[in-house]
């Protein structure tokens, strides 16, 4: 996948720098171990096949063996994978293995309880592009995990017309004209998505046509009944804008396609684990 060897390498760059003094100032070169990787809070593993990278990037020589894939439910004291190697090379790898598992088992196993809040209904999932900083991709993938769906990468792969574009435009019918003027152009095959911030822009955006998908942002579940009523299948819906794990089943039974949440991956908690010598 695109970046997650540049990620990697930077991680290996910014941690150990010109050596890992601790480990070099009192474990001979030679030494041989194993660690194990050791979950310490129940939730969903996300992070097993970036772990392995890790480990072959710092030592080829490190034997990873995984025993539990990324995806499945772990619970306290499931050991998901173990190492063998060099033990400097099993020490530079430890922190770097941690911070990245924690964050995505984190990420999925708040994605599932969104999943598995709005079961039973049409509805998907969508993560947002507030991510940390470089790590987007490891991020969307552990949203992946989690059973939710990934929104767009970047500002590359979609058209996305929002408040302050269409404000910037002149109104919703020049800014979807000079989009779809764009990709015409260009030769480019994007879909367009709009953001409408109540039922007038719906109907506008209704009768204007030339897009994929309506944004309806921080809309009431009222509103949001109304609109999908309006569009009535015309085009993708999606909800968006402080929706809650409280929330989110309401939205979902109102009828959108899809449902965006920022907090999958801005407002999450780590999920606790260790690696130790076995």
């Amino acid at each position: 996948m695109p970046f997650i060897d540049s990620l990697i390498n930077l991680a290996i760059a910014e941690d150990i720098g010109d050596g890992d003094h601790s480990s070099l100032s009192c474990i001979p070169a030679d030494a041989v171990g194993t660690v194990q990787l050791k979950i310490k809070q129940q939730g969903v593993l996300a992070g097993i096949q970036i772990a392995r990278q890790v480990y072959q990037r710092i030592d080829p020589e490190v034997n990873f063996e995984s025993h539990m894939d990324d995806g499945v439910l772990v619970n306290v004291g499931d050991i998901p994978f173990t190492a063998t190697g060099r033990v400097h090379s099993l020490l530079q790898a430890e922190r770097i293995v941690l911070n990245i598992m924690q964050r995505m088992s984190g990420i999925a196993t708040q994605t599932r309880e969104y999943v598995d809040r709005i079961k039973g209904t049409n509805a998907k999932v969508l993560d947002t592009r507030k991510t940390t900083p470089g790590m987007r991709i490891l991020d969307k993938l552990a949203v992946r995990i989690g059973g939710g769906f990934n929104h767009r990468m970047g500002l590359f792969d979609m058209i996305m017309l929002k408040d302050n574009h269409i404000d910037f435009a002149g109104g919703i019918v020049q800014a979807i004209g000079m989009a779809n003027d764009y990709l015409k152009k260009t030769g480019k095959a994007l879909a367009i998505e709009i953001e409408t911030r109540n039922l007038d822009e719906v109907r506008l955006v209704l009768a204007t046509g030339g897009v994929n998908r309506i944004m309806l942002d921080n809309f009431s579940v009222e509103q949001t009944h109304e609109a999908v009523k309006l569009i009535n299948g015309r085009f993708e819906t999606e909800s968006s804008g402080g929706i809650t794990l409280e929330t989110i089943r309401n939205y979902a039974e109102a009828g959108v396609d899809y449902i965006s949440v920022g907090a999958l991956t801005h407002q999450i908690k780590s999920l606790d684990m260790n690696l130790k010598k076995i």
